[in-house]
């Protein structure tokens, strides 16, 4: 009895050629989806205004400190026995705020720690610390 030879049949072809074609098309896709991600800022246009329109984020207030250790507040200088109060005030003007604070790398610890203090007495529970991104 002969046994039939199993591997004398034609071997599959691995076509090469549509699989770079299918490597190419994921790659042009994830190039594209990934310039949508960021947000792009690179060039100015004047929106319209609409009367139903919401922000997405809340709105924030730059607070600054100087080399100096003054103490600035939307570009206009505050004492500091005033920023509680001030703080206070827009909180009740506009509701949920983000406070930015930017302070000078020469500052006074203790003056910007103070800031901070005056910030969480008048009730800001949104702080944010402005830094500068390292170059590596």
């Amino acid at each position: 009895m002969k046994l039939r030879n199993l591997r004398s049949g034609h071997q599959p072809k691995l076509m090469i050629i549509p699989m770079i074609d299918i490597i190419f098309f994921l790659l042009v896709f994830f190039i594209m989806s990934t310039l949508y991600m960021v947000d792009q800022q690179t060039i100015p246009v004047n929106l319209p205004q609409a009367a139903s329109a919401q922000s997405d984020k809340p709105q924030s207030v730059a607070i600054a400190v100087t080399k100096e250790g003054r103490i600035m507040f939307e570009q206009e200088d505050i004492p500091l026995e005033l920023l509680q109060k001030r703080v206070k005030l827009e909180m009740a003007k506009q509701g949920e705020l983000v406070f930015v604070l930017r302070s000078d790398k020469t500052a006074e610890y203790g003056k910007v720690v103070a800031v901070l203090d005056e910030l969480k007495l008048a009730g800001a529970h949104r702080v944010a610390i402005a830094t500068e991104r390292k170059d590596k």
